[in-house]
């Protein structure tokens, strides 16, 4: 006996998707990027700036302040070294995990600086003093009423999450489309108005009605 169309659709598995090269690149060169940037002030801070004493830049608007932080970003959780840079390497897992599923390039862009930001600090708790897996981040931009001083690296994490409420807020999947897109409605959604109202029949085909036939009085005998 045949099987029905419709089981037989819904028992084929569905093709898988090809990888989107150009959002893994786009995703990887804003990674090196924002890694490269973020160690490259940092080394030329520590070479070059005073420890813990403010350098205006533009005034008190912008300063560069030399600080070690052994905390998350803007001084969060300070002495949870360790913890923090588990999360941060859980992180980085998770999306090697997902980038192969990402097409988006806003998406990519997005986990480009997350995982920019995560390497950029996860490798100053990993290798730099007071020993590994415990070290501290280098922090050095001090803007005028903001509670915090920070890095390249925790601009890169902000950034991403903005950009990340955003993307979210639009309901943009990894794929980059939008869940408002008929891929996502369902059947009954799907189908065209011409089947929601009944069809008008047409002139040419309407069947002409019968008309009673007129009937003859008998004929009377003379």
């Amino acid at each position: 006996m045949a099987r029905p169309t419709s089981e037989v659709a819904a028992s084929t598995p569905a093709p898988r998707r090809r990888v989107s090269w150009r959002a893994l690149g786009l995703l990887a060169a804003i990674w090196l990027v924002v890694y490269g940037i973020d160690q490259l002030s940092k080394f030329l801070v520590t070479e070059n700036l005073p420890y813990n004493r403010a350098v205006p830049v533009l005034g008190e608007v912008l300063q560069l302040h030399y600080v070690r932080n052994p905390g998350a970003a803007f001084s969060i959780a300070t002495g949870y070294t360790w913890i923090l840079s588990a999360i941060a390497i859980a992180v980085i897992v998770v999306i090697a995990f997902f980038a192969p599923r990402i097409r988006s390039l806003a998406w990519a862009t997005m986990f480009g600086l997350v995982l920019g930001g995560a390497f950029g600090n996860v490798t100053d708790r990993l290798f730099r003093p007071p020993g590994f897996g415990t070290g501290h981040v280098i922090d050095f931009i001090q803007v005028i009423y903001f509670p915090a001083i920070f890095n390249v690296a925790d601009i890169a994490v902000v950034s991403a999450m903005g950009l990340f409420l955003l993307l979210s807020l639009r309901n943009v999947g990894l794929d980059g489309v939008r869940v408002t897109d008929d891929r996502y409605r369902t059947p009954e959604e799907q189908l065209p108005a011409a089947a929601e109202t009944p069809a008008k029949s047409s002139p040419a085909t309407k069947t002409p009605e019968k008309k009673p036939s007129a009937t003859k009085p008998p004929a009377k005998n003379d």
